[in-house]
Parts: structure tokens; sequence; C-alpha cells
């Protein structure tokens, strides 16, 4: 969004609050519920979003009015970022507020979900308040050239294979078309890898170049710019995407955020989620099937297989078997366990068999 329309638009907020004040009444803000119960199927784009369950702050309380407080500073930071060109992190605006008296944040958790709630009551985005994240995007690998803005304010061409060295293209902390255009691209499909360890494997492996796709490293739970690179990929470009994780509870989630969103950020599943995408990380049925080494389930992964059998993002019979297989084996397996057969391994008979077992693609 243009940032004098998100000026407006923040405006716009504090106006709402000022006309309770200019009327003798309390102020309030209203938004959507962030609970778990609260997140409901988007039928029409088939992510998972924030129901019609709603949460009030009010000033009628003293936590409510400082939350008013604090949402006003807020506003303002950003305000004063925008008019001069000027961005933070998430961490620095938490620092910042040292100097806010009342509006203080106690930690940084309260000030990281205090921006994330006034993106739901915005309606506008992160990325729009100049608020960015202490870490950035990951990496990819591959045929496609891309235009990004300097610091000049001028576009450079970079084609993610043949301009960059090892590991990759960094992908920026926002990838909008005003900042990152996508020029050109030969591939066929989106390889989105958990691990650097793997990544740098199916590079050095040419696996790119063999299979015709790009390769993305999601750097762990992918950054919000990766994910809407891997978005605008897919949906700009038809490129499908396919998420290549380890196997345990917590990289089950990761392909889960991509493919349905998060609940954290469930207000924006249509800006990140790609709905498409197909798994093919470590299973349970891989631990047997191809006898890897493992490592025991502990206390919080059978507790987070037993919440994701609740999930309505694992609501098929799929996902339940896998789970209830990784219960009952009691283990879990890491990318790299497929090293016990040799290097190239992963990319000469893992992949590929895996690859060759989806449907609707040809691979």
């Amino acid at each position: 969004m243009m940032q004098r329309d998100v000026g407006k638009s923040l405006e716009g907020l504090v106006g709402r609050i000022y006309d309770f004040i200019s009327h003798g009444e309390v102020p309030e803000i209203s938004m959507p519920s962030r609970n778990k119960d609260n997140i409901v199927l988007d039928q029409l784009l088939s992510v998972w979003k924030y129901g019609d369950s709603l949460v009030t702050r009010s000033g009628k309380t003293v936590e409510g009015a400082e939350y008013l407080v604090k949402l006003l500073y807020i506003i303002d930071f950003i305000r004063e970022m925008i008019r001069e060109n000027k961005s933070s992190t998430l961490r620095e605006m938490y620092y910042i507020s040292e100097g806010w008296n009342l509006a203080k944040f106690h930690t940084q958790d309260e000030s990281n979900l205090l921006a994330e709630d006034l993106e739901v009551i915005s309606e506008l985005l992160r990325e729009d308040f100049k608020l960015r994240p202490e870490e950035n995007g990951a990496s990819i690998m591959g045929n496609i050239t891309v235009e990004e803005k300097t610091r000049k304010g001028e576009f450079k061409r970079i084609n993610c294979k043949d301009d960059v060295g090892d590991s990759g293209y960094s992908i920026p902390y926002t990838v909008e078309e005003e900042k990152l255009r996508i020029v050109d691209l030969d591939a066929d499909f989106v390889l989105a890898i958990e691990t650097g360890g793997m990544f740098d494997r199916l590079v050095e492996n040419g696996f790119d170049e063999s299979n015709r796709c790009l390769l993305v490293h999601l750097k762990g739970q992918p950054a919000r710019s990766t994910r809407r690179l891997l978005k605008r990929i897919n949906e700009e470009k038809g490129l499908p995407v396919v998420v290549f994780t380890d196997g345990d509870p917590w990289s089950f989630r990761i392909y889960a955020s991509i493919a349905y969103g998060a609940i954290k950020t469930a207000h924006i599943s249509h800006y990140l989620a790609v709905p498409t995408a197909e798994f093919i990380g470590i299973t349970a049925s891989d631990i047997l099937n191809y006898d890897l080494p493992t490592d025991r389930l502990n206390d919080k992964d059978i507790a987070a297989l037993n919440a994701e059998l609740k999930d309505p993002r694992f609501n098929s019979e799929i996902w339940r078997d896998e789970i209830e297989t990784m219960l009952r084996i009691g283990k879990k397996a890491e990318q790299q366990a497929l090293a016990k057969y040799g290097l190239n391994y992963v990319t000469s008979t893992y992949l590929p068999e895996k690859l060759s077992n989806l449907t609707g693609y040809r691979w």
C-alpha cells in the first residue's frame, strides 16, 4: 500500500478514538478474537482465517486504557517513520518504548502482539507500518530473474542462479511489487526446504538444474517474506510448491503454516498461504520404509502430535495415519538422516521417488 494511504488509514483509526472522547464517551476498539477457537476455514480461499467472534478493548478498565494508549503511541511512531522514510525492527520498537512513560512495554512479546493487533484492526500489514522482524527472509536458488529496488531507488536485475553464490539470493523482508519484481523464470516447481544443511546439499548436487526447480531455504519456521514470495511465485507464475521438512511435529507445522496459515497470522492467511502446497517431508512411513536413523519423541513432541490430531489443518486420513504412526513408533527423524545412504541419495533416490508419488503435476 502507498505510504500516504497507510497514514490516512491510521489517522482514521485515531479519529475513531477521538470521536468517542469528543462525545464524552469512553473509547473502545473491537477486533476479531485471535483465539484458536475462532479459526475457521475460508471455503473460497481454502485458508484458515479468524471467525466472527470479537474482543473489545475498552478504556473503562485500567488494562484497556493502557492498551489504547500504547496503541496510539505505536501509531504515532509508525507515522513518524513514514514521514522520515525510516524503518524499525520489532526489537527496536520495544526499546524505543522505554521513552514512552506509561505506554512503555513490559516485554517484547507484548509489543509484538500489539503490532499484530494493529494489523488486525487496521486491515493493513506490518510491512506497511515499516516494521521489520529481526530475521530476514531466507534464500532462493534457481533460474528465476528478479529486479530488486536498491537503496538509491533504482531496480537491479538479479538471476538467482547465475548472479549469486552458493548461498543463493537473499530474500528481502519486503517482497511486494514496488520492492521486488519477478521478471522471468524457467522452472517447473518450487521446492521449499526446512534446513540450511539440506538446502546446501541440494544446491551442491545441482538439484535445481537437473530437476528444473527453484530451491527455497525456509530457515526453519519461514519468515513472512519467504511465505509471501512463495505465494507470489505460485499465483503469478503458476508454479506448484512442494515442502520438504524434517519428520517431527514442529516441521509438520511449518508445512501447515505455508499451506493454510498460522494462528497468529490468520488475519493475513489469504496474503501468505499457498493452499495447493504439497508435503514431501520425512514422515513416519518414511522412517519405517527407508529404515532411517531416528531420535525418540520427547514429552513435548508427543503433546504436539496429539494436538495436531485435533488441528483442522491436519484433518485428513493421510495426516491422521502418519501422526498416529509416529506416536506408535515413538520416533522422529531429520532430513539429514537420509545421508545414511550417501550424500547423493536424497537427490538421486528419495526426492525423485517422493515427487513421483504426487498427483496432479508433471514432474
